[in-house]
C-alpha cells in the first residue's frame, strides 16, 4: 500500500488485457460483430433476485438504472438486423459482494442468429476451452438436465416434487431455514436445495453444463416446443461456480411482457422497490427478433480459474472498496 492507497496489481492487468485479446480474437475468427450498448437507461431489472443500481439527476426527478446486463440493448440490435453481435461490457448489480460477486463485474454476452442452444453450448465451450488452456486439459464435458439433476444428487424430481417434499429434503439435508419466511413458491425452494446441496458439486474436475430447466425459471428463455415443462436454458458451472447462464431466446412480445408483468408482482410481494420494465425493449420485439441464442458469461470468474485464484477479488484492478 502507497500513500494509504491499495497496490493496484499491475500483473494482473496485464493477464486481463490478454484474456480480452483473446475473446476478441475468438469472435473476429468466427465472424461477429462487437458492439456496445448504454449502461444508463431508463429501465432496471424487474427480475425479483437481481437488484438494479438507481441512478438520480440533479436536472430532473426522473430515476435511470444502471444495467445489469447488456441483454435488452442487444436484442434491440438483434430485432433491427444486426447479425450475430457480442459486447465485453461492465455491469452492475446492487449489493453483491463476496468471493464470487462484486458490485462491478465484467460480462461477456454474445448472441447468435440461427443458432439452437445446443450449438451455443458447443461454442461456449470452445471459448472456455481456449481460456483456459492446459487447465481444461483432461476436464471432460458434461451436460445433465435440471430434472437429471435433482434426481441424481438429491433423489428427487424438481418438476413434480410438493413443497412438503422439497421442505423435507431440505431438512434431511440439515438446511436450517425458517420454513414461514421462505413461503410457498417452490423454485424458493428448488433455488435453496441447489445453491446448498448440488451447486457445490457440480463442475468439480468437469465442465457442466445444466439444461432444460423448469419452465417456471425461464428467464428469456423460449420454453421447450417438445416440454412444456421445461425452458430452453442452460448454466454452466466450473468446480461448483456458475460461469455461464444462456438461453434459446424467447421472441415472443406479449408472453415477454406477460413475464416481465410477473415479475413486478413478485417483487411487490417481497417488498422489493417497483421499477418500471424496458418498454422500449418490448417494442423492439414486436418489430421481429430473430430466431436466435444468447449466453452471457461472467468473465471475473473465467479468469479466476483461469489464474487458479480462489476469490475474483485477486482478479480485479480496483475490487469493492478501493474504487
Amino acid at each position: 500500500m502507497e500513500n494509504g492507497l491499495p497496490a493496484v496489481p499491475i500483473e494482473i492487468i496485464r493477464n486481463r488485457a490478454l484474456m480480452l485479446a483473446a475473446v476478441r480474437s475468438f469472435f473476429n475468427e468466427r465472424e461477429l460483430f462487437e458492439v456496445e450498448t448504454p449502461i444508463l437507461s431508463d429501465f432496471g431489472t424487474v427480475d425479483p433476485y437481481i437488484d438494479s443500481f438507481v441512478v438520480s439527476s440533479q436536472f430532473g426527478e426522473r430515476k435511470q438504472y444502471l444495467h445489469t446486463s447488456p441483454e435488452f440493448a442487444m436484442k434491440r440490435l438483434l430485432a433491427a438486423g444486426s447479425g450475430s453481435i457480442f459486447q465485453i461490457c461492465h455491469a452492475f448489480r446492487d449489493g453483491e459482494i463476496g468471493r464470487l460477486h462484486n458490485t462491478e463485474f465484467t460480462m461477456l454476452e454474445w448472441y447468435r442468429v440461427g443458432f439452437s442452444y445446443i450449438e451455443l453450448i458447443r461454442e461456449v465451450d470452445d471459448l472456455v476451452r481456449m481460456i483456459l488452456r492446459d487447465l481444461s486439459y483432461g476436464r471432460e464435458t458434461e451436460c445433465i438436465t435440471y430434472q437429471a439433476m435433482f434426481s441424481t444428487y438429491l433423489g428427487i424430481n424438481p418438476l413434480t416434487a410438493t413443497i412438503e417434499q422439497l421442505i423435507d429434503c431440505s431438512n434431511q439435508h440439515g438446511i436450517n431455514i425458517d420454513v414461514e419466511s421462505m413461503g410457498d413458491n417452490r423454485d424458493d425452494w428448488l433455488n435453496l436445495l441447489h445453491s446448498h446441496v448440488i451447486e457445490p458439486q457440480l463442475g468439480r474436475g468437469k465442465l457442466t453444463f445444466i439444461m432444460d430447466y423448469p419452465a417456471s425459471q425461464a428467464a428469456l428463455a423460449r420454453i421447450s416446443p417438445y416440454d412444456k415443462n421445461v425452458a430452453e436454458r442452460f448454466e454452466l458451472y466450473i468446480e461448483g461456480v456458475e460461469i455461464a447462464n444462456g438461453f434459446q431466446e424467447l421472441s415472443d412480445p406479449q408472453e415477454q411482457e406477460d413475464r416481465f408483468i410477473a415479475e413486478q408482482e413478485q417483487r411487490k410481494k417481497i417488498g422489493k422497490m417497483d421499477i418500471p420494465y424496458d418498454k422500449n425493449f418490448i417494442a423492439a420485439m414486436n418489430q421481429g427478433l430473430p430466431e436466435c441464442s444468447g449466453v452471457a458469461l461472467g468473465l471475473d470468474r473465467l479468469m479466476m480459474f483461469a489464474l487458479e485464484l480462489n476469490s475474483i477479488d485477486k482478479v480485479l484492478p480496483f475490487p469493492a472498496g478501493t474504487a
